[in-house]
């Protein structure tokens, strides 16, 4: 839930950058701050198995 400063916020990003939707707006802001720390974004027909959070040095 966002209180009505952030959706503000949002909505002023999202027009900036003329994105459809503020869902679209929504996953284009995770997709950023996950990159800037360093996560991948899963390519298609990749597993979740393929994303764990300690090596088990098995090869799948």
């Amino acid at each position: 839930m966002l209180d009505a400063t952030e959706v503000a916020a949002l909505e002023d990003w999202r027009f900036k950058r003329r994105m459809p939707s503020r869902a679209s707006a929504v996953r284009e802001i995770i997709r950023r701050g996950l990159a800037a720390e360093g996560f991948e974004i899963a390519s298609i027909g990749q597993k979740s198995a393929d994303f764990g959070i300690v090596e088990t040095g098995e090869e799948n």
